[in-house]
Order: C-alpha cells, then sequence, then structure tokens
C-alpha cells in the first residue's frame, strides 16, 4: 500500500483521526496538504514538521471547512502548490450533544453545516480535477453513530447519515471515471471528542465492544490507508466500520 508521491487532502487534520491519517499516509510516502481552523495553529505547525521527517512535502492551511468560498479559495492553494489531488479524505467535524427538545436552531446548524457541507463543500471543490485526472479516491469519516443512531446526538447522527447518503450517490456518479467513493464508520475511538467521558463512562461503553477496548486512531488511518491505496481498486460505495464489532 504504497502512496508515494501521491499528494493526499485531508481535512481537519490537526489533531486526532485526521493527525492519524496525515502520519501514516506521509510514512507510505504520499504528500500532504491538510487543513486546521479555530486555534489549532500551533497543532498544525508541529504536524507540519512531524510529517517533514518522512520527506515528504507537508503543508497546513487555515480553512473553514463549512464554508463554500473558503474552501475553494483552499483547494485552489493546494493544487497550485502541490500540483494535484489524488486522494481527499474529508475529516473535519464536531459536535454539538443536546437532547432534541433542548436543542437549539444554531446546535444543528453548526453540527450540519461543519460535518455535512464541508462533504460537499471539499468534493464540488476537487471534482473537476478528479475528473481530468479519471482517477481519485475520496474518502468521508462518518461515524457508527450516523448508522445506529445515539440519544442527545440528533443533530451528529444526522450530518453522519448523510455523509453516507452523499458517499453512495458519489459512488454512483463518479464510477465510470475510475473515480472511487468511500465511507469510513469509526466506533468509540480515544480522540478529544471521547477522552471527557470519564473512566466509569468508558467502562459502560467498552462492555458493548466485543474486543473489549476503545479504538485507537490509528486503527482508522490504518483503514483510510487500505482505501487510499490500490488495494482497494475494486472497492467504491461502501461503509466500513471500524468498531471493534460494536454494531455486529
Amino acid at each position: 500500500m504504497n502512496l508515494e508521491k501521491k499528494t493526499v487532502f485531508i481535512t481537519g487534520a490537526a489533531r486526532g483521526i485526521g493527525k492519524a491519517i496525515a502520519l501514516k499516509f506521509a510514512e507510505k510516502g504520499a504528500n500532504i496538504a491538510f487543513t486546521h481552523f479555530g486555534s489549532n495553529k500551533e497543532e498544525s505547525e508541529s504536524l507540519e514538521q512531524m510529517l517533514s521527517t518522512f520527506q515528504v512535502k507537508a503543508k497546513g492551511f487555515h480553512s473553514d471547512a463549512s464554508n463554500f468560498l473558503d474552501t475553494k479559495r483552499v483547494v485552489h492553494d493546494v493544487l497550485e502548490q502541490f500540483g494535484g489531488i489524488d486522494v481527499l479524505i474529508n475529516n473535519a467535524g464536531i459536535a454539538k450533544d443536546n437532547l432534541l427538545l433542548r436543542m437549539t436552531e444554531e446546535e444543528w446548524d453548526t453540527v450540519l453545516n461543519v460535518n455535512l457541507k464541508s462533504v460537499f463543500n471539499t468534493v464540488q471543490a476537487t471534482i473537476k480535477t478528479f475528473l481530468k485526472q479519471r482517477q481519485g479516491s475520496i474518502i468521508n469519516i462518518a461515524s457508527i453513530v450516523g448508522i445506529r443512531g445515539n440519544a442527545g446526538q440528533a443533530n451528529y447522527a444526522a450530518s453522519k447519515a448523510g455523509i453516507i447518503g452523499f458517499t453512495k450517490s458519489l459512488a454512483l456518479e463518479l464510477g465510470s471515471r475510475n473515480i472511487r467513493a468511500n465511507v469510513i464508520a469509526p466506533g468509540f475511538i480515544a480522540t478529544d471528542m471521547t477522552n471527557h467521558l470519564n473512566s466509569n463512562q468508558q467502562e459502560i461503553w467498552k462492555k458493548s465492544i466485543p474486543l473489549n477496548r476503545i479504538g485507537l486512531p490509528e486503527e482508522v488511518a490504518n483503514c483510510a490507508l487500505f482505501l487510499a491505496s490500490d488495494a482497494s481498486s475494486y472497492i467504491t460505495g461502501q461503509v466500513i466500520q471500524v468498531d471493534g464489532g460494536m454494531l455486529t
């Protein structure tokens, strides 16, 4: 699963799963362009330095993935500086949990815009490049919550379920041009989103996982590497659960 000289564009890669993907891909020889937003400048610069140790080209771009025009701008900059994009990974995401009865319009809109609209934005901005190349791999990070739902996460579940439907439609539209689109649906993974849970809450989650442990960001990255490489050349339109058997 060699990605030498391939250019990979990852949204939301300053930390967590996105960071693990960037490091795994750089290890395999890929040049990495990634986005960060908010107060992640120091984390972005640190990741750039870590990636450069693999002797690949790496650059972080400040960008709001939920903003259509800003996404077009950053994709233009990536294409100009890297010369192309071979793999697109949509990882940017947030959660604003609340029971539906108490959920505000802002909590709904923000999560849908960051998690789902951002995927539309990046694909719209990169699709002409993929079509000209007649090849490409699009990997969208969803969640098992988008498959099974979760109380208190109606906005998050809707956004992740939307990613699944969007990706399956992409696979049907773009397959004839040798462009593949797949979804990774992580389960309970050790990231900033899950680390706020206390040990008792984490133990409750573990009991529902056949492998009896929390997953690692690197394990999601391994799945992304497979879907980005030629090893998965006949796989498109699929949802791969990286959940330790949680939804089995």
